[in-house]
C-alpha cells in the first residue's frame, strides 16, 4: 500500500547508498552554452544521451549562437540531426524555441517552469533537466524513462504517468536533493538496473524493491 510517510522514510535511507555510488551526479549531455543544453535535451527524445553526444560537436560548431538556430535552413537542420530520430519534430521545436526565446526572452532561457514550458518543444521533464542543469533551480523532478520505471519498482508511485509520478517523488524526496535524485536513479538505471532482464540481487537497491 503506498503511503508517503513510509516512502519518506524508504526515500531517507536510499539517498545515502545513491550519494555513494554517484557522489557528483550531473547530466550527461554535453554543452558549453545554455541553448546547447536545450538543443541537446530536445534531441535526446526517444535517442540515447551517448548518440546525442555524438552529433553535438559539429551541429553546436555550425550553429554557434541561437541566432544561428532561428535563421537556420529547416531541410539542412533535419539532416544535420537526422540520425538521432524523429528529426522533423525535432528540428521543428528546435528552430522555432530559438526564435521564441529571442522575442520572449531577449536570447536568454527562463529561469521559471512556467516561463520554460511555454517554449515550442519544452514540457516539465525538459524544463527540469535544463533548469536543474544550468541554474541548480528545483521546481520539480526530472521524470524521463529510467525514473519511471524505478519509482514504480522502488514502491515511490502507483503511477504510470510522468506528471502524477512526479508530484509522488516530491512528496517523498527532500527539495534539496530533487535534482541529485533524479540524477542518480537515470545513473542507477543504466549502470545497476537497465530495462532488460537481468538478476536483480546485483542491484545495490534490490532491498527496497517491491515488484
Amino acid at each position: 500500500m503506498y503511503s508517503v510517510a513510509q516512502n519518506k522514510t524508504r526515500v531517507k535511507k536510499m539517498l545515502p547508498i545513491l550519494e555513494k555510488l554517484y557522489p557528483n551526479p550531473h547530466c550527461a549531455l554535453h554543452y558549453k552554452k545554455p541553448f546547447e543544453l536545450l538543443a541537446a535535451v530536445i534531441l535526446s527524445a526517444q535517442c540515447t544521451d551517448k548518440k546525442v553526444n555524438q552529433i553535438t560537436p559539429q551541429l553546436f560548431k555550425k550553429y554557434p549562437t541561437i541566432d544561428a538556430y532561428a535563421h537556420a535552413n529547416p531541410r539542412e537542420f533535419e539532416s544535420d540531426i537526422y540520425s538521432t530520430g524523429f528529426y522533423k519534430a525535432k528540428t521543428k521545436n528546435i528552430l522555432a524555441a530559438a526564435k521564441f526565446i529571442l522575442k520572449e526572452f531577449k536570447g536568454k532561457l527562463p529561469k521559471t517552469i512556467a516561463e520554460m514550458i511555454t517554449i515550442p518543444g519544452v514540457g516539465r521533464k525538459t524544463a527540469n533537466v535544463v533548469l536543474g542543469e544550468l541554474y541548480g533551480i528545483s521546481e520539480g523532478i526530472t521524470v524521463d524513462t529510467h525514473v519511471i520505471r524505478l519509482a514504480r519498482l522502488l514502491g515511490l508511485t502507483n503511477y504510470s504517468d510522468a506528471v502524477k509520478i512526479e508530484r509522488d517523488l516530491m512528496l517523498v524526496v527532500p527539495p534539496k536533493d530533487w535534482i541529485r535524485f533524479a540524477h542518480s536513479l537515470v545513473l542507477y538505471g543504466r549502470e545497476y538496473c537497465p530495462a532488460t532482464k537481468h538478476d536483480h540481487s546485483k542491484c545495490p537497491l534490490n532491498k527496497y524493491y517491491t515488484r
